[in-house]
């Protein structure tokens, strides 16, 4: 037998999981103990498939919408079109193997109730990939920290076997954007640029070998970007800022159309400075900002400094705090230039100005501690104040701080996409110089057995 309790093993872990609170259970008329699968699932407590956990949480609310009986017997044809839909996760830049691809074409071999087990667990996970993303959030590294909206698959996969489309209903919790699909197209192999020299035929040697690599790193990079699309929202504020992090460029939408364009600079290479991903809200637009310098960054920075020149706090306007921090006046000098788009978030990353323009003539603009320095921020201040580039010079000609709030919040995404899709549907691809591609990728592979 392949089902069993697998002592030591947690029921809740494994690749694909549900990784949302879901809504309470609806009430069910019967016992679960009456059956042999609510039995199961309620007596074996570390319940595995082929030496692998399950997620008996997930099966509890899927089985109890149908009071602990089994399904997939007595519909063959959607099990069939199921099954089939999850070996082909491939598609969607996902390992088969991390939802029973092995177990799933042999499936016929084993006693029904083993069989039930394993293709309710497969669909579950695989729904919960496409919903959620494949990297389950306790996975994730902290500055990966976008997220989509809660779904339960378990309801979802229960609605799914009555209605006369499983496989559509369960495919729609994948993101349905230009890119994801575009990003699909170039996982099979459409629309990624021939290596010089025409195709892998008329290379030879190392130039194939080098070929063949860079094929397989592109490869890999659109799954990394698959998984990175799917921890998006499902439908994206028609108004919103986006930050593409290894394009260094910020675009501002209206209405889903993009209105404004402009570059950044982002983190540095140090991994305390790389930018995050995340979404959060720009409230107000600060004018002629003060810079307070945090701790870390006076003792690692400024403290040694200090000592070679001990005049610098005064040359650069800035106080020692009795904390330990230091503040640098308004000004225009001023670390924060004079602009800064209030974001809350727990990184403390912003978006501002600032007054080292030669930066933005770079093609490496990563030369900021994890902020996001903006090339034109009074365009942008104009934007989201709505209202004109006068105003918004006005306001920082009187040199005082002042805290202006927008007419509404608008939601502001950093992302990491190192393959996309452009506005005229080419696939553009940027360097990973924070080498997050590979990390994304591993997590997606199903990991081997132990010996």
């Amino acid at each position: 037998m392949i089902l069993r309790g697998a002592a030591g093993i947690l029921a809740a872990g494994g690749l694909g999981a549900c990784a949302t609170t879901p809504p309470p259970m609806p009430a069910v008329v019967g016992r679960k103990d009456n059956t042999q699968l609510g039995r199961l699932l309620e007596g074996t407590p570390d319940l595995g498939l082929g030496g692998d956990p399950v997620d008996a949480e997930a099966l509890r609310r899927f089985y109890a919408r149908r009071r602990y009986m089994p399904v997939w017997a007595s519909r063959s044809p959607q099990a069939e079109d199921l099954v089939a839909t999850v070996l082909r996760a491939g598609d969607h830049g996902l390992d088969p193997e991390s939802f029973r691809a092995s177990l799933l074409r042999r499936q016929d071999e084993l006693p029904p109730l083993e069989r039930e087990v394993l293709l309710t667990d497969a669909f579950l996970a695989y729904a919960g990939a496409l919903a959620h993303g494949a990297v389950p959030v306790d996975r994730r590294t902290s500055f990966e920290a976008l997220a989509p909206g809660e779904v339960d698959v378990a309801a979802v996969l229960d609605e799914a076997i009555d209605s006369p489309d499983p496989v559509s209903v369960i495919d729609g919790l994948a993101p349905s954007t230009l890119n994801y699909l575009a990003l699909r197209l170039g996982l099979r192999g459409g629309g990624l640029p021939n290596p010089r020299g025409g195709g892998p035929r008329s290379l030879r040697g190392r130039a194939a070998l080098a070929a063949a690599a860079q094929q397989r790193q592109r490869q890999r990079s659109i799954a990394a970007n698959l998984e990175r699309e799917r921890w998006l929202p499902r439908r994206l504020p028609p108004d919103r800022v986006w930050v593409n992090v290894p394009d260094q460029r910020l675009v501002m939408f209206r209405d889903d159309q993009a209105v404004f364009t402009t570059a950044v600079v982002v983190g540095d290479n140090a991994e305390r400075n790389q930018t995050p991903e995340f979404h959060t809200s720009i409230e107000a637009s600060f004018f002629n900002p003060p810079w307070v310098i945090p701790r870390d960054i006076v003792a690692a920075e400024i403290l040694p400094r200090l000592e070679r020149e001990p005049d610098y706090l005064a040359r650069n306007n800035m106080v020692m705090r009795a904390n330990g921090e230091i503040e640098q006046s308004a000004g225009p000098e001023a670390g924060l230039g004079f602009l800064l788009f209030d974001m809350p978030n727990r990184f403390d990353v912003y978006l501002h100005d600032t007054p080292d323009r030669f930066l933005f003539s770079r093609s490496n603009r990563r030369m900021s501690r994890g902020c996001i320095r903006v090339q034109n921020p009074r365009e942008l201040a104009s934007l989201l104040l709505r209202q004109p580039p006068e105003e918004i010079d006005r306001r920082i000609a009187t040199g005082r701080t002042t805290r202006a709030r927008l007419p509404a919040p608008v939601p502001v995404f950093i992302t990491y996409h190192t393959a996309f899709v452009d506005p005229e549907g080419t696939m553009q691809f940027r360097e990973d110089f924070y080498s997050r591609d590979g990390t994304v990728w591993e997590r997606l592979r199903k990991a081997p057995a132990a010996a």
